[in-house]
């Protein structure tokens, strides 16, 4: 059951890190996410969340952040290798039920996945 955790190890906290990612990491987006992404230095898949509030209220940005942490809590072991992953939403995800934020992340992470960083 430890395998499908979400740690505080498994998220990306700091600003520093976040605009290293920025820096140096590859850019992939769809109609309702942009991720920004590059090859972990340890053994371990992170994932930062960025909603603005320019998608909506507390209430709705909250439930994106918690679609897209349960998608990469269930799938990340399915990706090869370790991946810093900065996942920031766009306007257009305040609309998206539970199963197209699932498909439109399965898009995004798969196309991570399939890059050769």
């Amino acid at each position: 059951m430890r395998k499908f955790s979400f740690t505080k190890a498994d998220r990306i906290l700091k600003r520093s890190e976040f605009i290293r990612l920025l820096e140096v990491g590859k850019k992939i987006q769809n109609r309702y996410f942009v991720a920004v992404y590059s090859p972990a230095e340890n053994e371990r898949s992170r994932l930062g969340i960025t909603v603005s509030k320019r998608v909506g209220k507390a209430a709705t940005r909250n439930r994106i952040k918690r679609f897209a942490r349960e998608y990469f809590r269930l799938n990340r072991h399915d990706m090869p290798g370790y991946w810093n992953i900065h996942l920031i939403a766009k306007k257009e995800a305040a609309e998206l039920s539970s199963k197209e934020a699932f498909l439109s992340l399965q898009e995004i992470f798969s196309r991570i996945a399939a890059s050769k960083c």
